[in-house]
């Protein structure tokens, strides 16, 4: 076996960050050598508990999950962190960065942090995400925060890949809790009103209450609404009580097993596109065809129907 990867393999068996570090950008880059060490020590994963963080932009996500770290590490616990960022439509990168809010994290050594893009994807986490998860969860850590994009009603791919999901809400938002219901309001898990100390907190998050109680389950979970100022540190206690009730329940329950299968379903589809979708991207933009096509579909000369079934046909082609 080649030794760097060896290496690799011993390395974030034994922590070591750099290690983890090296892996992560392997991963994030389609290399296969990465996956085949995730591959080999997938057996390493599942003891750790994965929380979505996810709203709308503004409503201290960031804030929030930095002060969730922090209550996590005075627990005593290893945390990784997961920030997706808006990618660059030039690079591919993150635009923003490991959050400044989080630099003084850096020092810690219980606390993992990756900023990673969403490279396009419209359910707000990108495609290697898990993959990372899974490297951080065989790294040892007992907590993996994601904290998503905070486009709106696409981030609802969240819910998909943790175990518990953090809605994050702000204030004042009246009428547009009916405009969002049908969206990102069903994935919350918490629901949680951020900077509280603001005019129609409680307003909104009696309205929430009134909205989540249209769907009360007396068997089932019927998620908390909790009040927070995150840039005080204000109501982090009751929300992780709110995310242990949740783990007691999903682990005390049959959710928990259900929520497990429907998470590696989706794992398993999202990580189906991403081949395929490199396969045929291959196929068809070598030979040129994905050009030949788009411009007799935008001559009028071909309809995009046809044009679509022989690039499937293409890309079927032994």
């Amino acid at each position: 076996m080649d030794k760097i990867i060896e290496n690799l393999k011993v390395g974030i068996l034994n922590n070591d960050i750099r290690s983890t570090a090296k892996l992560i950008t392997m991963a994030e880059n389609g290399d296969e050598k990465a996956l085949n060490i995730v591959k080999d020590l997938y057996s390493k994963t599942g003891n750790a508990y994965i929380i979505g963080i996810t709203g709308p932009p503004g409503v201290g996500k960031s804030t929030l999950t930095y002060r969730l770290v922090k209550e996590l590490r005075d627990l005593g616990k290893k945390i990784g962190v997961i920030a997706i960022d808006p990618t660059s439509p030039f690079t591919g990168g993150a635009i923003l960065g490991d959050r400044i809010r989080m630099s003084d994290l850096n020092m810690d050594s219980g606390v993992f942090i990756r900023s990673m893009g969403a490279r396009g994807h419209l359910g707000g986490i990108g495609a290697s995400t898990g993959v990372v998860i899974d490297i951080l969860d065989i790294y040892g850590c007992d907590y993996i925060l994601v904290e998503t994009v905070g486009v709106g009603q696409s981030e609802v791919d969240i819910a998909k890949t943790c175990d518990t999901t953090l809605l994050v809400l702000g204030p004042g938002l009246g009428d547009d809790i009916q405009a969002i219901k049908a969206g990102i309001m069903e994935i919350g898990d918490v629901f949680v009103i951020n900077k509280a100390d603001r005019e129609g907190s409680e307003k909104t998050a009696r309205e929430i209450k009134m909205s989540l109680d249209f769907n009360y389950d007396p068997e089932g979970w019927n998620p908390p609404v909790d009040l927070a100022i995150a840039s005080e540190g204000t109501g982090i206690s009751k929300i992780i009580e709110s995310i242990m009730e949740h783990r007691k329940f999903m682990t005390e329950t049959e959710n928990g097993l259900k929520r497990k299968i429907f998470n590696s379903k989706n794992k398993l589809i999202s990580l189906i596109k991403e081949k395929m979708e490199k396969t045929l991207y291959e196929k068809t933009y070598n030979g040129n065809m994905l050009e030949i096509l788009s411009e007799k579909v935008a001559k009028k000369e071909l309809d995009p129907y046809t044009a679509t079934k022989k690039i499937i046909e293409e890309l079927y082609k032994k």
